[in-house]
């Protein structure tokens, strides 16, 4: 347990949290569907309705605000769909024509409001979390923060609209036109998102600032995105990384500045800094989809490659030897053939012998029982891909070897059976070699 931490960091990091976590929930949907400039849009769009909203009000009231966010929000999505269709923009530049142009305005507009309310504009861009527990409400006899009810309040409101309409959310995220046919209707639903992204945004605004929220739409769902595949596992991951973030956040927060001599730092930074670090250790280590999983993949497919070439190669050396000749080849031969690495051949022949496919006989490299037939499947379907391209891409012969040499390996069974029926299951190939026969 870390030594300085307080009852005024709890109740910090669970604000944080309740404000990730209802930033995350239409961050999902966002990034689904390829809309995640659109939230950056809406975090900075809707300010100009948040210091009409001040001006007007003259006060913090949330309900004002929540009004003029939701307003200048459905007005963003309209603008960008009207620059995207009658302006023949694409949707980034439309996006980005409308959100720094309303952007700018709505600083003009906070600095104006500031002068005419308690408004601090620094406030407004980078938030002030460390300062919500100083503002409390009585709620069922208990004090609480304000700006974490509020992220409470939207919190609810933002998965009760996914426990509602999580079938239809689910059909227009994936497929918009085919939720059309069936009678529901995109459109409303992607102005609804809009609608509530900008009023998540105005819950977040006090608390982390217009800069800062578009990570905590964005990363959590994200990182997320990197973990699962399913819609639903995917809302509670971003949830979990969401909270974790902002957990986190506020503990680097306070040894951050100890480890390094700084006077302070920013709690809603570090929630960030946590949240982006934990995006860097999904994208790292997810199982499916991570640099490291993708990497591992890559490497034992080529490695399986490289066998499977040892065997081809060992196959071909057996139809050209003469009668009384050593059977096999040695490492050096192989290593000519192929053009390998010494390393990765020996890694190679090692593994084709501990499979049992390759026998070793003082020098030499063999074929076993069990590789030969492994070994016959790979030259069938080799030659029946260059027959193939002859007959029916018309290549000519000279030109068929290479990508056969590719099509080889990713050749099932059930492919190859259809490989023969389209060919004619022919005897020879191209080169007026014979074509083995296939397992019965």
């Amino acid at each position: 347990m870390i030594a300085d931490w307080t009852w005024l960091d709890t109740s910090i990091a669970i604000t944080g949290a309740l404000i990730a976590m209802a930033c995350a929930i239409p961050g999902c949907f966002l990034v689904l569907r390829r809309l995640s400039l659109m939230g950056d849009a809406l975090s900075h769009a809707v300010l100009p309705g948040i210091a009409v909203a001040y001006l007007v009000s003259g006060s913090r009231d949330p309900i004002p605000l929540f009004l003029g966010a939701a307003i200048v929000g459905v007005a963003t999505a309209l603008l960008v769909q009207l620059l995207n269709r009658a302006g023949r923009l694409d949707e980034g530049a439309s996006m980005g024509v409308v959100f720094t142009a309303l952007f700018a305005a709505g600083l003009v507009l906070i600095r104006l409001a500031a002068d005419r309310v308690d408004l601090d504009p620094e406030c407004v861009l980078y938030g002030s979390l460390e300062l919500t527990p100083l503002d409390q409400l009585k709620v069922l006899g208990m004090h609480v923060p304000r700006a974490g009810l509020v992220a409470g309040i939207i919190l609810l409101v933002n998965a009760l609209f996914v426990v509602l309409f999580f079938k239809e959310l689910r059909l227009v995220s994936f497929d918009p036109a085919m939720a059309d046919s069936l009678g529901i209707p995109s459109t409303f639903f992607h102005y609804l998102l809009m609608t509530l992204t900008a009023a998540t945004c105005v819950a977040a605004f006090e608390s982390v600032g217009s800069i800062l929220v578009i990570v905590m739409l964005i990363v959590p769902a994200v990182t997320a995105h990197l973990l699962c595949d399913r819609l639903w596992l995917l809302i509670v991951v971003a949830l979990f990384a969401a909270a974790a973030s902002a957990v986190l956040g506020q503990a680097a927060a306070i040894l951050v500045p100890q480890w390094f001599n700084l006077p302070s730092t920013t709690s809603a930074g570090m929630m960030a800094t946590m949240s982006g670090l934990l995006f860097m250790a999904a994208l790292l280590a997810a199982p499916r989809h991570g640099l490291v999983a993708r990497f591992a993949v890559r490497l034992h497919l080529a490695f399986r490659i490289l066998r499977e070439d040892i065997l081809g190669a060992l196959y071909r050396a057996e139809e050209y030897e003469t009668h009384g000749s050593e059977r096999g080849l040695d490492a050096t031969q192989l290593q000519h053939t192929l053009f390998l690495p010494g390393r990765r051949l020996r890694a190679a022949l090692m593994a084709l012998c501990l499979r049992g496919w390759v026998r070793r006989t003082g020098r030499l490299y063999a074929l076993t029982d069990a590789g030969r037939d492994r070994a016959r499947e790979l030259i069938r379907s080799h030659r029946l891909w260059e027959e193939y391209l002859v007959q029916r891409a018309g290549l000519p012969t000279q030109r068929v070897h290479a990508p056969a040499e590719v099509f080889e390996h990713v050749t099932d069974q059930a492919m190859l059976d259809r490989l023969a029926q389209v060919t004619g299951d022919p005897t020879v190939d191209p080169h007026a070699r014979e074509i083995p026969r296939g397992q019965n």
